[in-house]
């Protein structure tokens, strides 16, 4: 990439401008697609019971907001 953009430099600022976008845009809400690759969203978890796995406790886990990512189809051809 370092060769498209005109040296190693400016080849880290536009991925961390990039990368920087796309986590401001899920961070608010946003769905980021990325033709090809796949997309990115912000999913709300609810709150809800879980077990200690050592004591066998159960434990509240409080509700949470955490990425979530899908992979595109060209994506999961290519893997596949």
């Amino acid at each position: 990439m370092a060769d498209k953009v005109g040296g190693r430099q400016n080849a880290a600022e536009a991925v961390d401008a990039v990368l920087d976008a796309m986590v401001r845009a899920v961070v608010a809400g946003e769905r980021v697609s990325v033709t090809g690759f796949g997309s990115f969203e912000k999913v709300d978890r609810p709150a809800r019971y879980a077990r200690n796995p050592q004591t066998g406790e159960r434990v509240r886990v409080k509700k949470t907001s955490v990425p979530r990512f899908r992979a595109g189809q060209g994506f999961k051809d290519l893997v596949a």
